[in-house]
C-alpha cells in the first residue's frame, strides 16, 4: 500500500461476528483483498463472539495519500446497527461520510450497506477509524494512515521503517451487556479486564499467557511508531524500556520535535514518535498503563509488548520499564506542555487572531432522579455540557438540517453556563441537569474561541473532548476556574498545538480556537465512551457560505434510513 501511485482507490469493509465475507480493495492500478479469518479471541482469554471488521482485532489498517479520494463500503452482517467514523478526517462539505449515528447519518441496519465517500484534503499523518454507535468501537476500530503526497518529504529525517501501535481495552464480557447493565442500575459500568497493544494484552493474571505483540528492530535503524489510543474510557501512558522517543506529530499534524521517555495519549488521540535502536541488543518491554488523576475506578492492568532486537534469542530476559503511577499528573503535564505546532513556512499554524464567538462550556457529571435505579438509590449518573444532557434524536441531525425537518433539534444551545458557580470547588446543592437536543449555530467562516471548563460535580476528571469536522488550536490551559480577564493574556497565538481531540485537565480548563469553514452539523463529545453515553455531547450547526465551494454537498443516494 505504501507504493500506491493512484489518487483514487476503493476499500470495501465488512463488519461481522466471526466468519465474514471477503472484502476487496481496488484501485486503478492494483487489487487487494482483506482475507477473512474466524476470530474467537483466545489470545485474550475469551471465546465470546466479537464484532470485528474483516474478522480482525484490531481491524485492517487503511492507507491513503493526501488528496486521495476514498470510497469505503461497509456491509453490516451483525445484529446491531453499525456506523463508522473516520476520526480526524475533516470531511470538507462531506458530512454525510463522517459517521456518528443519528448525528450525520442514520446507522447501517443489519443486512444493509453504505459507501463512505470522502477526499483527504490538506491532511497527512496518523488517524484512525472506529464504530460510532453503542459501545461497538471497543473492537471495531483500526488505523488510518495518510501518507504525504508523492515526492513530499516528512519535515524530519525519514525513518528506516514505520509501524502502527494501536492501544485499546478488552472486556471478557460483551461490552453492550456491560453498558446496558450500568444504564439499568444508574451506576458506572465495569472497567475493562485488560489493555492491549495491537490486539495483545501481554501476560494477564488468571489467564494463560499468549505472549504479546513483538516489534522487531535492527541495531542502528530508526523506526516511526504511529501510536493510537482506541481505548473506550482510559487515557494511557506509553513507554519503551531503555529508549527515548522523539515526538514528531499528534493527531495528524506535525509538531516541533522533542524527546521524552513517556507519552500520554487520551482516547481518540494519535502520536507519532521516532525511536532509534541504539541500545544493547536484547529485549525491551513496551508498556501501556492507565493515567487517571481523579478518584475514578480504572483498569489497572498494564498492556505489554516487546521490542526485540533481531538476532537475539527470545529466551533472553526482557529489560523492564518503570510504569508511572496512574495519578502521575506531573508526567502528563510535562508531555502536554511540550507540544507546539511546527509552524514552518510549509506547515504554518493558522491560529485565528480575532474571535467572533467567545464560548464557555462546562463539562462534567451530574445526578438525576431515576426511580427504577434501585442500586443507585433512585438516582442516575449523567453527564452534560453547560448543564445540558444531550438527548440523541431518532432522525439524523444532518438530514433534519438539510431537508428542513422540523422538531428534531433546536439551535438554542447556551454559549455560557446557565448559572455560574465555583466549578472546581464545592459542588452546588442541586446536581441535576436539563435535557435536550440542542445545537449551537455558527455562520460560515466565523472564528470561535471555546473554553472547556471541567467541573467538580461528583468528581473532577480529565475529559478528552473530540470535535468532528475541524482541527483546532489549543491556545491555553490551566487549573482551577478560567479567568476571562487574566488567562487570555497568557494564550499562545503563535505556535499552539493543533489537534482534533484535547484533554480538559481534571479540575481545570483548556481554551481552543478554530474557524468554522466547514458547513454541516458537527458532533463534539467526550471520547470517554461512558461519558458520551451519559450525555456529555453537543453539536455545532455551521451554515453554508455564499461561495461556490462553501455549501454542504447533497446526500448520496444510498444514505441509510432510520
Amino acid at each position: 500500500m505504501h507504493a500506491m501511485e493512484s489518487s483514487w482507490f476503493r476499500i470495501f469493509i465488512l463488519v461481522g461476528v466471526a466468519l465474514l465475507f471477503p472484502a476487496i480493495v481496488e484501485c486503478r492500478v492494483r487489487h487487494y483483498k482483506f482475507n477473512v479469518v474466524v476470530k474467537n479471541m483466545t489470545r485474550l482469554c475469551s471465546t465470546k463472539p466479537t464484532v470485528t471488521v474483516n474478522g480482525k482485532f484490531p481491524g485492517p489498517t487503511i492507507y491513503a495519500r493526501e488528496e486521495d479520494t476514498v470510497l469505503i463500503k461497509v456491509v453490516n452482517h451483525v445484529k446491531y446497527n453499525v456506523s463508522i467514523h473516520w476520526h480526524g478526517i475533516r470531511q470538507l462539505r462531506t458530512g454525510w461520510a463522517d459517521g456518528p449515528a443519528y448525528i450525520t447519518q442514520c446507522p447501517i441496519q443489519p443486512g444493509q450497506s453504505y459507501v463512505y465517500n470522502f477526499t483527504v484534503t490538506g491532511q497527512r499523518g496518523t488517524l484512525f477509524w472506529h464504530a460510532h454507535v453503542l459501545w461497538l468501537r471497543s473492537t471495531v476500530h483500526g488505523a488510518l494512515v495518510i501518507l504525504p503526497k508523492l515526492g513530499v518529504p516528512y519535515p524530519f529525517p525519514k525513518p528506516d521503517h514505520e509501524a502502527v501501535v494501536l492501544l485499546a481495552e478488552w472486556w471478557k464480557s460483551d461490552t453492550e451487556a456491560v453498558i446496558n447493565e450500568a444504564l439499568k442500575s444508574g451506576l458506572a459500568p465495569n472497567v475493562s479486564d485488560a489493555h492491549t497493544i495491537n490486539g495483545h494484552p501481554g501476560p494477564v493474571t488468571n489467564c494463560p499467557s499468549q505472549g504479546g505483540y513483538r516489534l522487531g528492530v535492527a541495531p542502528g535503524k530508526t523506526y516511526m511508531l504511529r501510536v493510537i489510543n482506541a481505548a473506550l474510557n482510559e487515557e494511557l501512558f506509553f513507554k519503551i524500556a531503555g529508549h527515548k522517543m522523539t515526538v514528531v506529530e499528534v493527531d495528524a499534524t506535525y509538531v516541533k520535535p522533542f524527546k521524552t521517555d513517556t507519552i500520554v495519549i487520551a482516547p481518540g488521540q494519535t502520536t507519532n514518535v521516532i525511536i532509534t535502536a541504539d541500545q544493547a541488543s536484547g529485549q525491551y518491554m513496551v508498556a501501556a498503563s492507565p493515567f487517571m488523576d481523579a478518584p475514578i475506578a480504572v483498569d489497572n492492568q498494564t498492556g505489554t509488548a516487546t521490542l526485540h532486537y533481531t538476532g537475539v534469542q527470545t529466551t533472553l530476559a526482557t529489560t523492564l520499564t518503570r510504569i508511572p503511577p496512574k495519578n502521575a499528573t506531573p508526567v502528563a503535564n510535562n508531555f502536554v506542555d511540550s507540544l507546539r505546532s511546527l509552524n514552518s513556512k510549509t506547515f504554518p499554524a493558522k491560529v485565528p487572531q480575532t474571535v467572533d464567538h467567545s464560548l464557555l462550556f462546562t463539562v462534567g457529571l451530574g445526578i438525576n432522579p431515576c426511580p427504577s435505579c434501585k442500586p443507585a438509590n433512585g438516582s442516575r449518573v449523567v453527564a452534560s455540557v453547560n448543564n445540558v444532557t444531550f438527548v440523541m434524536p431518532t432522525t439524523a441531525l444532518l438530514q433534519a438540517h438539510f431537508f428542513g425537518i422540523k422538531g428534531v433539534f433546536t439551535t438554542d444551545f447556551p454559549g455560557n453556563p446557565p448559572f455560574a458557580f465555583n466549578y472546581t470547588g464545592t459542588p452546588p446543592a442541586n446536581l441535576q441537569t436539563s435535557s435536550g437536543t440542542k445545537l449551537y449555530r455558527l455562520p460560515y467562516n466565523a472564528t470561535v474561541q471555546l473554553v472547556l471548563q471541567d467541573t467538580g460535580i461528583v468528581a473532577p476528571e480529565n475529559h478528552p473532548i473530540h470535535l468532528h469536522g475541524f482541527n483546532f488550536f489549543a491556545v491555553g490551559r490551566g487549573i482551577g476556574n478560567f479567568n476571562p480577564k487574566t488567562d487570555p493574556k497568557k494564550f499562545n497565538l503563535v505556535d499552539p498545538v493543533e489537534r482534533n481531540t484535547i484533554g480538559v485537565p481534571a479540575g481545570g480548563w483548556v481554551a481552543i480556537r478554530f474557524r468554522a469553514d466547514n458547513p454541516g452539523v458537527w458532533f463534539m463529545h467526550c471520547h470517554l465512551e461512558v461519558h458520551t453515553t451519559w450525555g456529555l455531547k453537543m453539536a455545532f450547526l455551521v451554515d453554508n457560505g455564499k461561495g461556490p465551494n462553501e455549501s454542504l454537498l447533497p446526500p448520496p443516494k444510498d444514505l441509510p434510513k432510520c
